[in-house]
């Protein structure tokens, strides 16, 4: 356990103790494990351990195309998921958009107001006037009765069948280099987003970044290779590579940026 927990932060240790909780149920039982839905770190930290055995395997499914927020089935490696064992419903939001636009945090606020943990919940995609969200088969019942209004909208939730198409989102991930003196978060991001120290101290502090969809307060976190960077308001970036440093010591970074067409 200490030489895995070593390659992470010490606040992800409590998840990591987690999934090992996992992989040794598995291993006990020889029967699979579906789990909530994780995010792109969480899946990472799963992968990470279970990839270490040949004798499980890990399983995805977020129902819609390049989802954010993913079930996964852990299970022997002779075991074969089948899509329905993910226990993932997919609700079509109906409301009179003519005279009013929903956005994603609307609709996510609503559904957190039910009393149920954000890990019940895949995706929110929004496109126009449609509202699609997925949701854990096992409150499904719950969210489609208790649901009938987001902010002052009175809403209808109606259960999308393999017949209708899911929205589709249109993403690019365009690559730049940055030269940086550190990779403190608030140093990181007023030179991505050329913007004052001061500024993106505030912006950090006021809780508005996350990492890794953690929020981070604190100006001088370290970022690692791989971490996501949500600000809002200015979107989001990614780690990719440090490639060494200038002969004036600054940090050679390479990171993506997140472009939405949709």
């Amino acid at each position: 356990m200490e030489r895995l927990v070593q390659h992470f932060r010490k606040d992800e240790q409590p998840f990591i103790e987690q999934v090992v909780g996992w992989q040794r149920e598995v291993e006990d039982r020889y029967a699979p494990k579906l789990t909530d839905f994780l995010d792109p770190r969480e899946r990472f930290i799963v992968f990470s351990i279970i990839g270490q055995t040949d004798d499980l395997e890990v399983k995805t499914e977020g129902k819609f195309d390049a989802a954010e927020r993913e079930r996964l089935i852990i299970a022997p490696s002779y075991f074969a998921a089948t899509t329905e064992e993910f226990q993932i419903t997919i609700f079509r939001v109906q409301y009179p958009a003519k005279f009013v636009q929903l956005k994603h945090p609307d609709v996510l606020g609503a559904l957190l107001s039910l009393g149920i943990d954000r890990s019940k919940f895949g995706d929110i995609r929004v496109a126009e006037s449609t509202i699609q969200f997925a949701v854990a088969g096992e409150v499904a019942d719950y969210v489609r009765a208790n649901l009938t209004s987001i902010g002052k909208v009175k809403v209808h939730l109606e259960e999308v069948g393999e017949q209708i198409p899911l929205i589709q989102l249109e993403e690019q991930w365009v690559e730049q280099l940055v030269l940086i003196p550190s990779m403190r978060l608030d140093v990181v991001i007023a030179t991505i987003l050329n913007m004052s120290r001061q500024k993106s101290q505030n912006l950090v502090s006021s809780g508005r970044v996350k990492v890794n969809w953690t929020v981070r307060e604190n100006a001088s976190f370290e970022l690692q290779e791989g971490d996501i960077v949500s600000v809002r308001g200015f979107g989001r970036f990614k780690v990719l590579m440090t490639e060494g440093r200038t002969k004036k010591d600054k940090i050679r970074l390479q990171i993506g940026r997140l472009e939405q067409k949709s």
